[in-house]
């Protein structure tokens, strides 16, 4: 294939617990390569590059790395065949000196048994200034952007004789003139001959800065090709299945025009995620926001939440101009929010199934502080059995439970609550498919209620399922609608792809 091999990995396979992450993937790198791997959450990049690095064990597969076969244990072990990894969250120490953090952890001792600070100095500033980075070393990492503290990280990969350096999301925090320069490092380190394997969810940088991508999907390979062989419409195909069959809508049209507003979303920034986007929800809709990971639709959803607060816009109630300071706020205003992360943000697993669905609402069945232990098990009695939830008691430890039957009581945590608006960020991520066919079911019964349901997938056919109406997203702005029958993933796919390019021109894409 005329590549000179640096890294081959084949049929790496990880299991963990009720799970397959990685079904027999082949991933191979060339030396000096800049090589995207690419896939949306749950795809099994993460999980692919911890089993490269050790922090994973695989359970079958053989890692080739610069002719001879490695098995690394631990990252330490990795990091000694030369195979460095600069993760999103920089590990470095932020009130130690850039020299320090340069060398920490292996700091060089003098002739005495000392460190050898004079020689750190010396040549930290030797690698950075070959980086093109110019600054003093002795002061605390702290005091310089992100930018500068993501080029120490490079170079202290460098710096121990990295062959491959790995950047997960190494932009995610830079703006467009940090990432020129960020690219130029990459670059730089391509001439020297260094592999460079970059994780990213922004499409266009991949093709400016990449050779070759690979692409996973669902723990498997999806593709690998050439970069000049490939556009963006392609890329997010093998990304999300895009040449499956088009699967029949269970709401046809778009008949909720002259439905009431309950919630308008006017104009909302906030840092580099969300970029003067606007949105409408009418009640007894499912509004769909459709984008690829990063495009801001949780951090969308999560302002209208009150979880977090926007640098700028509006948000109005029923035609009520609002401010949710917290999602308290957001509740009594009747919003429910089941989150994409349901282990870490939504379910508490050592509580049982009863109090993970009464906790949001313990206020309205206690009082003088004391909870109605009566009022409590009625609810949860009424909510297992209107939502078919599987478990052998309620007192049950919601840990134990199923992933769909954890996502149907988070479901009915809010249910309970006569929510005006459910806002719903991945439902169905994990669960089997006849949960999913289920909490299908239980949206359109919400839509047809009249509760409005704010609909975030990754899953383009879910979405078509499900929505009366899609907006789709790319960094933080609106690309467009669809409605009713015009939801349909290639529709959805091509919006997003023919907006490359155009985000440069100012306001192309706001509301």
């Amino acid at each position: 294939m005329g590549r000179d091999v640096l890294l081959e990995m084949k049929g790496i396979v990880k299991n963990f617990p009720g799970v397959r992450a990685l079904r027999g993937v082949d991933f191979t790198v060339a030396k000096g390569e800049v090589h995207a791997l690419m896939g949306e959450n749950g795809a099994g990049k993460s999980t692919l590059i911890k089993a490269l690095t050790g922090i994973y064990q695989k359970d079958e597969g053989t890692i080739r790395f610069d002719g001879k076969e490695i098995n690394p244990r631990t990252a330490v072990e990795a990091q000694r065949e030369g195979i460095s990894t600069i993760y999103q969250e920089l590990n470095l120490v932020p009130f130690q000196t850039v020299y320090e953090n340069m060398y920490l952890g292996r700091e060089p001792r003098n002739a005495f048994g000392g460190v050898d600070r004079k020689k750190m100095i010396t040549e930290t500033k030797v690698i950075l200034n070959d980086l093109g980075i110019h600054v003093d070393v002795t002061v605390p990492l702290q005091k310089y952007g992100t930018a500068v503290q993501q080029m120490v990280a490079i170079g202290r990969a460098i710096s121990v004789n990295a062959k491959l350096v790995i950047m997960d999301e190494p932009t995610s925090s830079l703006d467009t003139k940090e990432v020129q320069v960020l690219f130029d490092v990459i670059r730089k380190l391509k001439a020297r001959g260094i592999a460079v394997i970059f994780i990213s969810h922004r499409l266009d940088e991949i093709f400016e800065i990449c050779e070759r991508v690979t692409i996973l999907k669902d723990g498997a390979l999806s593709g690998e090709v050439g970069i000049e062989e490939i556009d963006q419409l392609k890329l997010i195909s093998y990304m999300i299945g895009g040449e499956a069959k088009k699967l029949e809508r269970t709401k046809a049209g778009y008949k909720l025009q002259d439905a009431p507003e309950i919630a308008r979303m006017e104009k909302i920034e906030q840092g580099l995620r969300l970029n003067g986007i606007g949105i409408d929800i009418k009640k007894g809709e499912v509004l769909g926001l459709a984008g690829l990971l990063g495009s801001g639709r949780t951090e969308l959803a999560k302002v209208l939440f009150g979880a977090t607060q926007p640098d700028k816009g509006d948000i109005l109630w029923m035609d009520e101009k609002v401010h949710f300071k917290t999602p308290k706020d957001s509740i009594k205003k009747g919003i429910g929010f089941c989150t994409e992360d349901r282990k870490v943000e939504g379910i508490i697993p050592h509580l049982s199934v009863k109090e993970n669905m009464t906790i949001a609402m313990l206020p309205q069945i206690s009082k003088y502080g004391v909870v109605s232990k009566k009022k409590q098990s009625e609810i949860v009695d009424e909510y297992i059995k209107r939502l078919k939830i599987k478990t052998p008691s309620p007192n049950q430890a919601i840990r134990n439970l199923s992933g769909g039957n954890q996502q149907k009581v988070l479901l009915a945590r809010w249910l309970c609550m006569n929510p005006k608006l459910v806002i719903m960020d991945e439902p169905t991520r994990g669960i089997d498919v006849g949960a999913k066919g289920e909490i299908e079911a239980l949206i359109q019964e919400l839509a047809g209620n009249g509760i409005s349901v704010l609909m975030i997938s990754s899953e383009m056919a879910e979405l078509e399922r499900n929505c009366d109406r899609v907006v789709v997203m790319r960094e933080g702005r609106s690309l467009g609608q669809l409605y009713g029958e015009e939801i349909n993933q290639d529709a959805i796919m091509a919006m997003i792809a023919a907006a490359a390019g155009e985000l440069e021109k100012e306001g192309g894409f706001n509301e």
